[in-house]
């Protein structure tokens, strides 16, 4: 039993020297073209029990921002990604997209403040049937952040994972959720986060011809002006364990993701 051990250990410190050297040479490399979108959900400062994961307290998400303006990113929306990919204006050296899923009440009353304190953009992705209810941003709430500069997506209509439901189904979802909010009063919506990130060559189709003009999926990469609209990739930032090693080691996934081509999608 003990052999055995002693094997399993070896085993286990080759694989990891194996790995650690495999991200040394990826690191020692040349940097991929694209540049980050980042997902979160809620910026606040009381840990919810049982949205704990996806809550960043402000503190950590403060120095997270501010790492990033250490090195150099400036947040752009999605939109501005769009139009720039069609010629109509210009990006800044080393941009970054800041994204939140669901649109809890607390993006309205706590991150809100933070990016205007700090001149950020944003984009929040509304679960349509959402609005309104407990936690979740009011209409008001959501027509006035909108004015104050954030762009506003759809999560869909009742955030159900598309992938599992029949294709007409799924087409209700992403364009009732779009009518939903105009027709109350919130600017045309343009862009779509699939519930969990799953998403099928299908779904791309639906999107198109519910005039839907991007989406973000839940696989961690860069992005440039070659990748597929409807699949832009996206690194997840939950709950930080590690406190900004742990993001910066993120930021450092999606670099490696890219350099390994592990996610290729291209328009």
């Amino acid at each position: 039993m003990k052999k055995f051990i002693k094997i399993a250990l070896s085993i286990i410190v080759i694989a990891a020297l194996a790995i650690f050297a495999g991200v040394q040479y990826l690191l020692s490399q040349p940097a991929p073209e694209g540049f980050p979108i980042l997902e979160y959900h809620m910026v606040q400062e009381q840990n919810p029990d049982k949205a704990y994961e996806y809550n960043v307290p402000p503190a950590d998400f403060e120095a997270q921002l501010d790492y990033l303006q250490q090195e150099g990113y400036t947040t752009i929306s999605i939109r501005d990604y769009l139009r720039a990919k069609k010629g109509l204006q210009e990006l800044p050296e080393k941009p970054v997209i800041l994204t939140f899923d669901d649109g809890y009440e607390s993006n309205y009353t706590e991150l809100l403040p933070i990016l205007e304190r700090r001149g950020l953009k944003a984009t929040i992705f509304m679960v349509g049937n959402d609005i309104g209810k407990e936690n979740y941003m009011s209409w008001d709430q959501l027509k006035d952040i909108q004015h104050r500069g954030v762009e506003i997506g759809s999560h869909t209509a009742n955030h159900l994972p598309l992938t599992e439901m029949d294709l007409n189904t799924a087409r209700d979802e992403v364009k009732l959720s779009k009518l939903l909010m105009e027709w109350n009063g919130v600017n045309t919506i343009y862009t779509l986060s699939y519930p969990n990130g799953k998403y099928t060559k299908d779904l791309l189709e639906i999107l198109k011809e519910e005039e839907y003009l991007a989406a973000v999926t839940g696989d961690p990469g860069l992005n440039t002006f070659e990748t597929n609209p409807y699949l832009l990739q996206r690194i997840n930032i939950p709950h930080p364990m590690f406190g900004l090693t742990e993001f910066k080691w993120r930021l450092i996934k999606g670099r490696i993701f890219t350099q390994l081509g592990i996610y290729q999608h291209k328009s």
